[in-house]
């Protein structure tokens, strides 16, 4: 194995910060352990100029949300020339808005939930779908303002303007019919489905506590389910990586409601940036497939350099 220059991008400003700052400590780690050379870039408003400075022959770009997954970053790496993991700008873009995601996938036959765009101030003057509905961002990951709109309101707080919740801090929304049932989650990279977790939180829904809080849900692999659910899950997965573009790591995100067997099972989400924490589940199930985290962090630094 030949011995690299690798800067790994962590860090910035986006709402998943702190769980960015865990990924990149990991991975760096993990290329030191491998013997690589490794600067560590903290993404500042400087970023450009720093990745210059270090002149690494590649960037490993362990980033979480805007603007290190909505292809912000992947284009000003193309225009300097950089080499980096995982997807690229037009896939960024694409898989970083929920709608968009489904304007590429839904035509060729992967499943999604149907829904549309509202703006939030609609939602003060009643309800944009038939209760009960999920609100989430468009372009925000980890499951960050995610909300459950249940008969009963959101949780129990109606939804208002003096009420917290997504409304407050987003200006549109994505609107969604909730699926009742389980989360499931499938891994891929290398042209591999890594096979199905179901997560199963201990108290309410998979939001950002409960997906990076140790204890806060149980992980159960290989998932309780229908082999032939767990097939679908690794197709749509596949596809859906391949489809819309994705290298690297790629993880998708699965509703099933169990009620209805193969035909309940709906892609929510690609997330092409995938966490790689101690709780994150890509290393995780790597680990169940006989790869551990620095063999894995040494597979998607492989691939971007094909």
């Amino acid at each position: 194995m030949t011995s690299l220059h690798i800067a790994v991008l962590y860090g910035g400003w986006s709402a998943e910060r702190e769980v960015s700052l865990l990924s990149g400590t990991g991975v760096a780690e993990a290329l030191e352990s491998l013997g690589h050379s490794v600067t560590r870039i903290d993404m500042g408003r400087d970023v450009a100029a720093r990745l210059a400075e270090a002149k690494p022959d590649l960037v490993f770009n362990a980033l979480h949300g805007t603007p290190g997954e909505d292809g912000s970053v992947q284009g000003m790496m193309d225009l300097m020339g950089l080499r980096y993991t995982h997807s690229g700008m037009a896939t960024s873009v694409i898989a970083v808005d929920k709608q968009l995601t489904k304007q590429v996938l839904v035509p060729h036959g992967i499943p999604m939930p149907g829904g549309r765009i509202v703006r939030s101030a609609e939602l003060f003057a009643g309800d944009p779908l038939a209760r009960p509905y999920v609100l989430k961002p468009v372009n925000e990951g980890s499951s960050v303002g995610v909300a459950i709109v249940t008969a009963e309101g959101n949780y129990g707080a109606p939804i208002g303007r003096d009420v917290a919740g997504p409304w407050q801090d987003f200006e549109e929304l994505l609107a969604e019919p909730f699926i009742r049932g389980r989360e499931l989650t499938t891994a891929v990279l290398g042209g591999r489905a890594f096979g199905v977790t179901e997560l199963r939180p201990r108290s309410g829904f998979y939001d950002y506590d409960a997906k990076y809080t140790e204890g806060m849900t149980e992980h159960l692999y290989p998932a309780p389910i229908p082999d032939e659910v767990a097939r679908a899950c690794e197709s749509v997965a596949l596809e859906s990586h391949r489809l819309l573009g994705c290298k690297g790591a790629s993880r998708a995100d699965f509703r099933w409601d169990d009620d209805r067997g193969v035909d309940g099972l709906f892609l929510l989400e690609v997330n092409t940036q995938p966490g790689m924490t101690p709780l994150s589940l890509v290393p995780e199930q790597a680990k169940h497939n006989g790869i551990d985290y620095p063999t894995l962090v040494q597979m998607i630094v492989d691939e971007a350099l094909l």
